[in-house]
């Protein structure tokens, strides 16, 4: 059972501090900062806490009319949508530049909106600075507070500030059983436009620039009774281009929210196939152990090409994909986007499944009779039993008389027979070796 807990929303033109407010406020490097204008361009939401009261922090892109920079009347759109989410604003200035013509256009969009406003003058690094904010006085908000997003000063002032009306709910214990879906692939493959089709609502920036979505987005939204977080992340580009700082960030942010989730959705696009770029993404899906589910996006505009012969030329690039559910669709259309949460339920089902030691060792009898191991240098490998000792992914031990006498063809024949047997759809299988002569030796592993 979750509580409503209120929304503070961080608004204001670009380049002011308003990512530095947001990672301070929520303890964590969430939000890029970099002194380019316009790096922030979605809505990025997070759980902050504020002594002890729950409430959820929103950092929106810079409200610029007048500016050159890309996507910005969607950044501005975004703003805005935020702006009548949120219960209370604050408005981030900055102190070193002072006022601007700029800070007075947002802050007539401000004072249109029947929200409690306070107004941050950032930048302020000492305490005898602070006669820098009265110049902000003009904007006409009653609550200002100088303050140091970089260093933290007065941050708590602020706060107090902004929720000095707010009536905090009654703390209800917050059950995070959510699912958490990554959505990944390389830039402009469709990830913002499946999200926004799955909301039915313009979460994300959509746009055919490659790149838009730099910061990784967390969005919770309930199915048929059972809660996902859906996170969708920076596309991970090609390593040659990433000497850009904020690529580098982008890819560390989508390994990171690889490591978050339970089932990775990798979307490619349909035309293209698989590239070395998405060969990198299912290894690294793989190499964490989390189920994955292969979207073949922008299906409606293939022509002339069967799915199977587009799924099996990305199945004999990547074996892990061959054992992975694929759907072809259209994020645009919403072509077959209903059975993508069927499928999610299903491979998370599979990485939390567990087989009794009982069916292992059946199965095992049968594949050592129907394929006896090899002979090597005289020795023959015996294998004495199997158990599951782990989930999320699925982890097997093998207790064997020699690690060493498991022979590559051997390891792949059993793990292609147990997947006839036991399924696991979607999921990566890590089988450890344990030796007889030493138990305590380091345990061989092997990824399918």
């Amino acid at each position: 059972m979750t509580q409503k807990i209120p929304k503070l929303a961080i608004v204001g033109r670009p380049n002011v501090g308003k990512s530095a407010l947001f990672n301070r406020l929520c303890n964590q490097r969430i939000s890029i900062v970099d002194e380019a204008e316009g790096i922030t361009r979605d809505r990025l939401y997070a759980k902050a806490d504020f002594f002890g009261r729950p409430f959820e922090v929103i950092d929106t892109g810079g409200i610029d009319p007048g500016s050159t920079v890309s996507f910005n009347e969607a950044i501005r759109r975004q703003a805005e949508i935020a702006i009548e989410e949120a219960d209370v604003l604050v408005l981030v200035v900055d102190s070193k530049i002072g006022l601007t013509e700029l800070d007075s256009q947002v802050a007539q969009i401000l004072h249109r909106k029947d929200k409690p406003v306070t107004l941050a003058v950032n930048k302020i690094d000492h305490f005898d600075q602070m006669d820098q904010i009265h110049e902000f006085h003009s904007l006409g908000f009653e609550e200002m507070v100088g303050v140091s997003a970089a260093h933290g000063l007065q941050v708590g002032e602020l706060l107090e500030s902004a929720f000095r009306n707010t009536n905090w709910e009654e703390e209800v214990e917050v059950d995070d059983g959510t699912l958490k879906v990554a959505i990944v692939g390389r830039p402009n493959v469709g990830k913002s436009t499946l999200i926004n089709h799955l909301l039915d609502e313009d979460r994300c920036l959509v746009s055919p620039i490659a790149g838009t979505t730099r910061d990784s987005i967390d969005i919770d939204i309930e199915v048929g009774g059972t809660a996902y977080r859906l996170i969708d992340t920076a596309g991970i580009r090609r390593k040659k281009a990433e000497h850009e700082v904020v690529d580098k960030f982008a890819a560390i942010r989508t390994q990171r929210a690889i490591e978050r989730a339970d089932i990775c959705i990798l979307i490619l696009d349909a035309a293209d196939g698989i590239t070395s770029q998405e060969k990198r993404i299912a290894k690294e899906i793989e190499d964490l152990g989390k189920g994955c589910i292969l979207l073949f996006n922008k299906w409606d505009l293939v022509k002339g090409f069967r799915m199977e012969h587009c799924l099996k030329a990305v199945r004999d690039e990547v074996s892990f994909l061959s054992h992975c559910p694929a759907l072809f669709i259209s994020a645009k259309t919403g072509r077959n986007l209903e059975k993508i949460y069927t499928e999610i339920d299903q491979v998370y089902a599979e990485s939390r499944k567990r087989i009794s030691t009982g069916e292992l060792n059946r199965f095992l009898e049968k594949a050592v009779q129907a394929c006896h191991p090899p002979m090597l240098t005289g020795k023959r490998l015996r294998i004495y039993y199997v158990a599951q000792v782990g989930v999320q992914p699925p982890i097997f031990v093998l207790f064997v008389n020699r690690p060493d006498l498991m022979v590559k063809s051997y390891q792949k024949y059993l793990i292609n027979t147990f997947r006839k047997w036991f399924k696991f759809t979607g999921v990566p299988l890590v089988f450890s070796l344990r030796g007889k002569i030493d138990r305590h030796a380091k345990a061989e592993h092997a990824h399918s």
